[in-house]
């Protein structure tokens, strides 16, 4: 099976260079659920896939000047420690426990994508730390014990199920530090990346990590992302964002094995896609009446886009 593992790194590429999000967080539950890969050697070759996806991402920020460098390592003081621990924790559910799909690694999976989810959902409608000036931010005493704090407990979610490296750093980010977007986006990237090697590095040296699934899945997911990045979809990000959770929490409820699980899972897709039909016929009206009000509008540029929120978008 080499292909496989192929296209879908190209389709998580495409979908994070289209359209900013969507990236790390699918990668485990689609390694456990659709090619059958044990819990924890799913979280080993996602964190360690992530981390070299992740670092592009990184390093076009650090040229931007996107990062905010303090920031990145009172929180990665935190999080490098714990994420071994995590990684300790889910070796030591796998042999207590075993590693079958609802072992105890993947009971803590699935609890980690309903809660990744919830933090989608609240990333959509909280906004309350964004600033609109990038005045410099200087660190106070208490500011670095909560990116310790942060690093720390989250650290610890990232190295065990590999989910929330971008979800939940960005959304605490956006409550409690006066940084504007670009730097909310371009911090969490840095750390994220910097996160996942030492997460990675822990999974690999436990036997954790299918290389040859891995080499495949970049041999997509980074030409994706390179070639989709340079093209531009006009897309809700609010919209992409929830649809996201919705996946998430399906696919959470799935591994951890809830009652009548498959009856909530289709409901939940046709609800998504009464949904996405809703928003079609709303836009194509809106187009229409566009049209009707304004007969010959000015041309518009091809390239619109709106800015991609790439804390989400490797994960």
């Amino acid at each position: 099976m080499t292909w496989q593992f192929t296209l879908t790194g190209l389709l998580i590429g495409v979908l994070v260079g289209l359209t900013g999000m969507g990236g790390g967080s699918l990668m485990t539950p689609i390694l456990v659920i659709v090619f059958g890969f044990k819990p924890t050697y799913a979280v080993g070759t996602d964190i360690l896939h992530g981390a070299i996806f992740k670092t592009f991402g990184a390093l076009r920020h650090r040229r931007l000047g996107t990062v905010h460098g303090h920031l990145t390592l009172w929180m990665f003081a935190g999080s490098g420690p714990m994420s071994l621990l995590g990684v300790a924790v889910a070796s030591w559910l796998q042999h207590a426990y075993g590693d079958g799909v609802q072992s105890a690694e993947g009971y803590a999976i699935g609890a980690a994508l309903v809660l990744g989810a919830s933090g989608l959902v609240a990333k959509t409608f909280i906004k309350r730390g964004v600033q609109p000036s990038n005045a410099p931010f200087i660190m106070e005493r208490k500011d670095k014990i909560r990116a310790v704090l942060l690093g720390a407990v989250f650290g610890f979610i990232v190295g065990l199920t590999s989910v929330g490296s971008g979800t939940f750093f960005g959304l605490v980010m956006v409550m409690i530090y006066p940084l504007t977007i670009a730097k909310i986006v371009g911090t969490d990237i840095f750390h994220a990346a910097a996160l996942l090697w030492v997460a990675g590095f822990g999974h690999l040296v436990q036997g954790n990590v299918n290389l040859h699934a891995m080499a495949w899945l970049l041999l997509g997911s980074v030409p994706g992302i390179w070639v989709a990045s340079r093209f531009t979809l006009r897309l809700p990000q609010d919209a992409l964002r929830l649809g996201l959770a919705g996946v998430l929490a399906l696919s959470g409820i799935k591994l951890l094995n809830v009652p009548q699980s498959s009856y909530v899972i289709a409901v939940g897709l046709g609800l998504g896609l009464a949904a996405f039909t809703g928003w079609l016929v709303v836009q194509s009206r809106r187009r229409d009446a566009q049209r009707t009000e304004s007969p010959h509008p000015p041309d518009a540029p091809f390239e619109a886009r709106a800015e991609p929120d790439l804390v989400d978008a490797r994960r």
